[in-house]
């Protein structure tokens, strides 16, 4: 790949040359369209980004995109049309039966495709068009997974891929896949595939079954190094058993009207057993029962309720908690997947649980219960309390600020003895503590130092001062988690600590909200589990957490 960069490059480096040296107007331009072309395309080479090409799921890519990137398109065209002359190799051939590789794929195809029964075509190349087979009239299930030429997949494109191609074989259905030429992207992922169902093989014996069928077959070094590393990682697996367990109440009956969509979107790369809850068996009934058949991902579909249902037995475990998002709040969600689930919930969740990455996150436990999102007094409780499921129907969260407004106006005040880290007790009178794992910039009164870290190993303690005006703590806890402050700061109304264990305590019963639902004590113990619950993430998001981490040590250092 640093050869392709290097190459780039210097062509980029040609085409500014010609562009310096030419007097006329319109071949100046050409030379640096050109030099531009080429330049982005060394760039994306270098840091590993096909999607510089902005191929859509569709297989087409932008017009924008292939005008600007004319210059290189055309090269690349015209060096593929010599190679595919030049090639003696037949276009397609079947390495084990149903299943097919293949050099990108044109309209004169489509009778080998009808003749074989071929249903389902993953296209490993980020720089071509496929072809619309929606245009054609071919009932043909279209996968892209964008892979540079002569680059390498990411472990998640791996694990998309090996999951798509098994469902489709077990569901009967023959496969291809293809790249530009058929000789390394492609051979990669069905080299990737045999090893997934025949792992007793080595990544020679399985290149070497598929070169005694296409003699045009080459991995290059980096390519045979990765797909070795994965299999010596035993990373080469399928993992498509997921159950799917949904509140068909959540929300204003969102099950119902999601139903068909959700189901759309994930079929086709997990098996999945569908469950849904009743007033007898909520989601931790079905949630236990998944984990004895030790699926690969348990799906929780519904509100907040729901998930925290579902994730308090998969603490401690290895199995993986997928969330769509179907209540009122969906506050994990947010927090772990961004503000995507806010504009599209569904699609956003979903690919979540295609295209994501697994990571590992912290639970805490309240009074014997799993903590996921934080444990509140005074506000968040009566906040909760007063936005009961009528208002939550007509308003929709609306109904949380509507009894969030009414508890700041009663303003009333509690003394707390509390216990941080097993030191000594300290009494605080507040009208407002929450103790959060997790919140999202829009539960405002856990933003005492910008949104709370699921991952950190510590829990948030954010409280209000009684004595300043309530409004003027909102604005600033709005301020906090717009802007995520990084430095330490004493603020005259609001209280901001960490603590990996809390103990609170009160001269009468204390009412309490957990992660959404009301619960009342005399005391309220809540304890960092760090790392214990694996869920599912979008992968950008993931990437964007881990550079402001190394922004926030850098700061810290």
């Amino acid at each position: 790949m640093l050869l392709h960069t290097n190459v780039y490059l210097l062509l980029a480096l040609v085409f500014v040359f010609l562009s310096i040296s030419t007097a006329d107007v319109y071949f100046r331009s050409a030379w640096v369209w050109a030099a531009a072309s080429f330049f982005a395309v060394s760039l994306a080479y270098l840091l590993n980004k096909p999607t510089i090409f902005r191929k859509r799921a569709n297989g087409t890519i932008p017009i924008a995109i292939r005008w600007l990137l004319w210059p290189f398109l055309w090269m690349t065209q015209c060096y593929n049309a010599v190679a595919r002359r030049r090639d003696k190799v037949p276009a397609i051939q079947e390495v084990e039966p149903g299943l097919f590789l293949a050099r990108r794929l044109f309209p004169s195809d489509i009778h080998f495709l009808r003749y074989h029964d071929i249903g389902a075509v993953l296209d490993v190349t980020a720089e071509f068009d496929s072809l619309n087979w929606t245009l054609l009239g071919e009932e043909i299930d279209y996968l892209n997974v964008p892979i540079l030429d002569h680059s390498i997949p990411t472990e998640a494109q791996v694990e998309r891929a090996l999951n798509w191609i098994h469902t489709h074989r077990k569901d009967g259905r023959s496969v291809i896949v293809h790249c530009a030429l058929g000789r390394g992207r492609s051979v990669f992922m069905m080299a990737a595939y045999l090893l997934s169902q025949h792992p007793d093989k080595t990544p020679a014996s399985v290149l070497k079954q598929i070169k005694a069928v296409r003699k045009s077959v080459h991995l290059n070094r980096k390519q045979l190094h990765e797909l070795t590393t994965l299999h010596h990682k035993h990373t080469l697996k399928v993992k498509n058993s997921a159950w799917l367990i949904a509140n068909p109440v959540a929300g204003t009956r969102q099950w119902e009207h999601s139903k068909a969509q959700i189901l759309e979107l994930l079929s086709p790369y997990y098996d999945l057993n569908i469950k849904t809850t009743s007033e007898e068996r909520n989601g931790s009934f079905w949630a236990k029962q998944a984990v004895a058949a030790k699926p690969d991902l348990i799906i929780a579909c519904g509100g907040d309720g729901t998930v925290a249902e579902v994730a308090q037995e998969l603490v401690n475990t290895r199995i993986k908690l997928g969330i769509i998002p179907l209540g009122t709040a969906n506050a994990l969600s947010y927090a772990l997947c961004g503000i995507g689930v806010k504009i599209n919930p569904i699609q956003t969740a979903c690919m979540a649980l295609i295209e994501g990455i697994e990571r590992r996150v912290d639970t805490a436990k309240c009074n014997d219960e799993v903590m996921l999102m934080l444990c509140g007094v005074g506000f968040e409780q009566q906040m909760i309390v007063k936005a009961d499921r009528s208002k939550k129907n007509t308003s929709g969260q609306l109904a949380y600020l509507q009894g969030l407004s009414e508890a700041i106006s009663a303003n009333e005040s509690t003394t707390y003895q509390v216990c941080i880290n097993d030191h000594e007790t300290i009494e605080i009178n507040t009208p407002s503590l929450t103790i959060a794992n997790a919140a999202p910039v829009t539960t405002l009164l856990a933003q005492g130092k910008g949104a709370p870290d699921i991952s950190d190993g510590v829990m948030d303690l954010t409280w209000l001062s009684p004595d300043r005006a309530q409004l003027l703590n909102l604005l600033e806890l709005v301020g906090h988690g717009l802007t995520n402050r990084l430095e330490d700061h004493v603020y005259e109304g609001v209280n901001h600590t960490t603590a990996y264990r809390v103990s609170l305590k009160s001269s009468s019963t204390m009412e309490y909200v957990l992660d959404g639902e009301n619960r009342s004590a005399d005391q309220i113990t809540i304890e960092m589990i760090p790392k214990s619950l694996s869920v599912m993430v979008p992968a950008k998001l993931e990437s964007t957490k881990s550079k402001v981490e190394e922004r926030l040590m850098k700061h810290s250092s």
